[in-house]
C-alpha cells in the first residue's frame, strides 16, 4: 500500500513537472570600444550594448488551453564592460543621484505577466511604455550607442519604460495593431499622482509599408505633466529600407522639444550601412546630429559594427558624444567599434 502511495506521488509529480511553463534562456552581450570628443574634454572607454542592448533574460508560456496561454518575461539589463546590472525605479519617478547609475542585477528591462488569448494580450508589470515604439522602431539605430535617438530619452519620466503597467496589445486586423497601457506611480491618495500615466500606439504593417504612432501623458508633480507624441514610419525599396519619425515632448513649464529624423538602412558588401539625420531643438537650442555605421555578421548570433555621429550644436546648446564635454555652439563626434553576440 505504501509503495503504491509512494507511486502514485512520484506520478503526480511528474505530472506537475511536465505542466509547467516552457522556459527559454536567452540574452545579448555586446562590447565596444568607444571614443568621444568635445572641445572641453574628451574620453576614450569599453562601454557596453553600443548595437543591441546588453541582456539577461528569462521567458516561459504554458498553454491553457482554448487557445489561451500564460506568460512571463523577466529580462535584465547587463553592464558587460564591468558586470553590473543596470538601475530601475519602482514608480516611474525621475531616477534620483543616490539610484543612478549601475547595481546589482535587476529585471530592469522587462517583468511582465500576462494572458494570451485570440482577443490579444493582457500584460501586467514593467514593460515599454506605448510613446517609446516609434522612436525604437524607425531609427536605423535605435536607441543603442553613439548613434542613438536623439528624441527617445526626452520625455523624462516613463519615456522608455513604465513599472506597475497594466497593457493589452491586440491581435494584427489587416495590417493594424494597437497597445494602450496605463502605468501607476502608486502615490497615496493624499499625495501628487506622480509617475501616473496613460498612453496608446497605433501601428500598421503591411509588406513593404510600416507606420507607427503614440501618444501618452505622465504626471510628474502637482499640476505637472509630459505629454508625447510622435509619428514614424519605413518603407522597404529593396536596394534599401528608408525610415522617418518625429516626435515632440511637451514638459509642464518648460519649451517644446521637438525632434526629428530621416534615414535609411541599405544592404551591402554582405552587412547593413546604416545612415541618418537627426535634430532636436528646445526653443533656440538645437542639435544637429549625423550618423554612418555599418553591421557585418559574422553568423546568426554574431556581428561585428562600427558606427560614427557628429553633433553640430547651435543656440545655445551643447549635447557631446560618449561622455565627452563641449561648449555651447560647439561640436562633438563620436566613434563605436564593437562586437555583439545573442545566445
Amino acid at each position: 500500500m505504501k509503495k503504491s502511495l509512494v507511486a502514485l506521488a512520484v506520478l503526480a509529480a511528474s505530472g506537475a513537472a511536465m505542466a509547467q511553463s516552457t522556459v527559454t534562456l536567452f540574452g545579448v552581450v555586446d562590447a565596444a570600444y568607444t571614443k568621444g570628443s568635445g572641445s572641453v574634454s574628451s574620453k576614450t572607454q569599453l562601454g557596453n550594448s553600443g548595437y543591441n542592448s546588453s541582456r539577461l533574460g528569462f521567458r516561459g508560456v504554458e498553454d491553457l488551453g482554448g487557445g489561451m496561454r500564460a506568460e512571463f518575461w523577466l529580462e535584465a539589463g547587463v553592464a558587460n564592460d564591468n558586470g553590473s546590472g543596470f538601475n530601475t525605479n519602482s514608480n516611474n519617478q525621475a531616477v534620483t543621484a543616490a539610484s543612478a547609475g549601475t547595481q546589482g542585477l535587476t529585471f530592469n528591462r522587462k517583468s511582465t505577466v500576462g494572458l494570451v488569448g485570440s482577443m490579444g494580450e493582457i500584460r501586467l508589470g514593467r514593460d515599454y511604455t506605448p510613446q517609446f515604439y516609434a522612436d525604437a522602431v524607425f531609427d536605423p539605430f535605435g536607441t543603442n550607442g553613439v548613434a542613438s535617438s536623439l528624441i527617445a530619452y526626452g520625455g523624462g519620466q516613463a519615456a522608455v519604460r513604465a513599472s506597475n503597467m497594466i497593457a493589452y496589445h491586440s491581435p494584427a486586423v489587416s495590417g493594424f495593431k494597437v497597445m494602450v497601457g496605463t502605468y501607476f506611480g502608486e502615490n497615496a491618495s493624499t499625495a501628487a499622482k506622480a509617475g501616473d500615466g496613460n498612453g496608446v500606439y497605433v501601428s500598421y504593417a503591411q509588406g513593404k509599408l510600416a507606420l507607427g504612432t503614440g501618444s501618452a501623458t505622465t504626471t510628474t508633480g502637482a499640476g505637472t505633466q509630459v505629454k508625447t507624441t510622435n509619428f514614424g514610419g519605413s518603407y522597404d525599396l529593396g536596394v534599401a529600407k528608408l525610415m522617418a519619425e518625429s516626435n515632440t515632448v511637451a514638459n509642464t513649464g518648460a519649451a517644446d522639444l521637438k525632434g526629428s529624423l530621416m534615414g535609411a538602412l541599405v544592404p551591402m558588401a554582405g552587412g547593413t550601412f546604416r545612415i541618418s539625420s537627426a535634430s532636436l531643438k528646445q526653443a533656440a537650442a538645437e542639435t544637429k546630429r549625423m550618423s554612418v555605421g555599418f553591421v557585418m555578421p559574422l553568423s546568426k548570433r554574431t556581428d561585428l559594427y562600427a558606427t560614427y555621429a557628429r553633433n553640430a550644436n547651435s543656440g545655445g546648446a551643447n549635447r557631446a558624444l560618449n561622455g565627452a564635454v563641449t561648449a555651447a555652439n560647439a561640436s562633438s563626434t563620436g566613434t563605436d567599434l564593437g562586437v555583439k553576440h545573442s545566445f
